[in-house]
């Protein structure tokens, strides 16, 4: 190969605080580029990770020994997500003398310049030349990795009687809650479905859910044909979404909305109260492109399209990377 051609990075490193909504959307990045890399989960010290990035001193001895530490030789790529890992990518950046390509993953508190590309999702404002718009996030579902965890799960999912309904619950947050009337309001509803359509149903819930709200739920499901995980063994997430003939999930979470649509399954949206700006125009986007539809208590299925943003994404990354080598 010429050596005034671009080369596929050999080292990528993934960075964040450690949530899983942020490392699994740089993962899913990195996976859809088809690099090797290194996760590191930071952690940064007081008070320093209340600043603005800009206002930084050393960024890189600034992480805690609790977390993983940050030197040389740097990667090829750099994929961020989240506050904590904004200075990192910027001092990465400067430290490797741009031979290290940054990829900073929703809009960052500091100046669109600092980064080689960032991806944004288009409920978000910020546009310019080094920013791509994902329609919601980036997932790590692939059809190959769905039909390997289906086979994993297959002999406990063997049994259930169609259509089967997976069931994602969220969480109070910051813009959302998630009430006693809300949840006892959800649980009439699955009751309801089940009793039109037959069907079973595959659920997980999240550390927000809660206590209350779980044993509300789990209560209902009890005389209902059902899989609960109950965040013992293996993860079955993958499974329960492969395995689904529509998806009901809780509004408090995009990447389980994305998650659900990118695994091509028709998407149904239960409303709790509260909301934002972001959250509104996420969902209302969703339903009019056809990936979603809210639920009220029934699914009529539909043909839903299937997202594929992570690997829309993916190819403009590794275009404009290759771009950065030549020049």
């Amino acid at each position: 190969m010429s050596a005034n051609l671009p080369q596929k990075p050999k080292s990528c490193w993934v960075i964040t605080d450690g949530s899983a909504g942020m490392e699994n959307q740089c993962i899913g990045l990195a996976e859809a580029l088809e690099v090797p890399f290194d996760i590191k989960r930071i952690e940064t010290k007081k008070p320093w990770r209340w600043f603005p990035p800009s206002f930084w001193i050393n960024p890189l001895n600034q992480l805690k020994p609790g977390g993983d530490l940050l030197s040389p030789p740097w990667p090829d790529l750099v994929i961020t997500c989240g506050r904590q890992a904004i200075p990192m990518s910027m001092a990465i950046r400067k430290a490797g003398r741009g031979e290290t390509f940054t990829v900073h993953i929703q809009t960052p508190n500091t100046s669109a310049a600092n980064f080689d590309l960032l991806v944004v999702p288009e409920h978000d404002r910020l546009r310019g030349d080094n920013v791509l718009v994902s329609v919601g996030s980036l997932t790590r579902i692939t059809t190959e990795k769905l039909e390997a965890e289906k086979k994993k799960f297959s002999e406990s999912l063997s049994d259930l009687a169609s259509p089967v309904i997976t069931v994602l619950v969220g969480g109070p947050n910051r813009c959302y809650d998630v009430t006693p009337d809300v949840m006892k309001d959800l649980c009439q509803k699955l009751d309801t479905l089940h009793q039109e359509t037959g069907c079973s149903f595959l659920v997980t819930t999240s550390r927000r859910t809660g206590q209350d709200n779980t044993r509300m739920l789990r209560e209902t499901l009890v005389n209902l044909p059902h899989v609960f995980w109950n965040g013992e063994g293996d993860n079955p997430y993958f499974a329960y979404l492969e395995k689904a003939d529509a998806v009901i999930v809780t509004a408090d979470s995009v990447n389980m909305v994305c998650e659900a649509a990118t695994a091509g399954k028709p998407v149904f949206v239960f409303q709790l109260p509260g909301g934002n700006r972001k959250f509104n125009f996420f969902h209302q986007s969703m339903q009019e492109k056809g990936y979603t539809r809210p639920f009220d208590g029934r699914t009529a299925l539909f043909s839903s399209p299937e997202l594929a943003e992570t690997t829309r994404i993916a190819d403009l990354v590794r275009e404009s990377w290759e771009q950065h080598q030549l020049r």
